[in-house]
């Protein structure tokens, strides 16, 4: 069998990454009306959420199973991702005339890129070199498909490791897309 590394963890989590820092360039220029700037933050929003659910499922499990400081390194990560959820949270209902709106996209901004620096300069490379081409391919299958099934919206209080944030999860993402839908929230 011939192994890709097409779907493997590492490709998949930094094609995330590049996508993220495109939303970014765009908010960042101030180019578009309020309607534009508003969808894109929502977009930006429904995907960093469904991105972090995915990692907290299976990326942060396999490096506290396959890095010796891998706890340590997980629970970095998660509290990064709370901090995020928490400014996404108060993000999600401003509109681009609130004061606060440019404030917190640029928290955020500036949180995710930290984030993304720190997965991709330590925590990607650290298992890129602990797991098997096989097993990051198979991870980054299973991040690929829970994104499919994530929640769109923040939820700051909902569990951040497994087994229950993967059982919550698609219940979760049931209800976030119903409110989406009904309020024409770009996701």
């Amino acid at each position: 069998m011939t192994t890709t590394t097409e779907h493997d963890l590492v490709t998949v989590i930094t094609e995330d990454h590049r996508a993220f820092e495109r939303i970014f360039k765009e908010l960042e220029s101030g180019k578009g009306g309020d309607r534009h700037r508003k969808d894109l933050a929502d977009h930006l929003i429904a995907e960093l959420v469904r991105h972090s659910i995915a990692e907290e499922q299976h990326m942060y499990p396999a490096a506290r199973k396959h890095l010796p400081d891998g706890d340590e390194v997980a629970d970095h990560e998660i509290e990064e991702h709370a901090e995020a959820e928490r400014v996404m949270n108060d993000l999600i209902g401003l509109e681009p005339t609130d004061n606060r709106f440019d404030e917190l996209v640029g928290k955020l901004i500036e949180d995710v890129r930290h984030h993304i620096e720190e997965e991709e300069g330590d925590l990607l490379p650290k298992l890129q070199a602990a797991c098997s081409p096989e097993d990051l391919r198979e991870l980054g299958e299973k991040v690929l498909r829970a994104k499919e099934i994530a929640p769109t919206r923040p939820h700051p209080a909902a569990p951040d490791r497994p087994p229950a944030n993967r059982i919550l999860a698609p219940g979760t993402a049931f209800i976030d897309k119903i409110r989406d839908a009904l309020t024409d929230r770009s996701t």
